[in-house]
């Protein structure tokens, strides 16, 4: 039962949470947009890891000190890198990631489409040669 709660707890904690209502909720929304590298597919608001929890204080710091949002993504951005951003910016170190849907699209597309013509290219068995009529003609007389 206490394992479903477990999201809850991530930012829960009251030692963790700004003061301030509406900074709270400035950090939390600059914490979903933020990737924790441990689990990956999570944002650090999600996220029980430690470096998560580690990145939402600094994301509450910079709230705290009264940076506007962007200043604070740029802040985390600067030192993680691109990899932290849940929606990374296009550029050419990224496009092969935002690529890399179409790509396999289109190879699975190719790939039913050389499937498919080898299929329809298929016609059935080759017609029986005389020696094959006559061996069959031959076993179906057999009694």
């Amino acid at each position: 039962m206490l394992l479903l709660c477990a999201p809850a707890w991530a930012v829960g904690r009251p030692a963790e949470m700004l003061p301030d209502p509406a900074q709270e909720a400035r950090a939390q929304e600059i914490g979903r947009e933020l990737r924790c590298m441990v689990c990956q597919n999570q944002s650090i608001e999600d996220s029980e890891a430690d470096l998560a929890r580690d990145l939402r204080r600094l994301v509450r710091e910079q709230v705290a000190s009264g940076k506007p949002d962007g200043a604070v993504m740029e802040y985390i951005h600067a030192r993680y890198g691109d990899f932290v951003l849940l929606r990374p910016p296009f550029n050419w170190v990224t496009a092969p990631l935002w690529a890399l849907p179409a790509l396999v699209l289109a190879g699975a597309a190719f790939a039913l489409f050389l499937m498919r013509r080898r299929v329809a290219g298929r016609t059935g068995p080759a017609p029986l040669s005389e020696v094959e009529r006559a061996r069959l003609a031959a076993l179906e007389n057999e009694p």
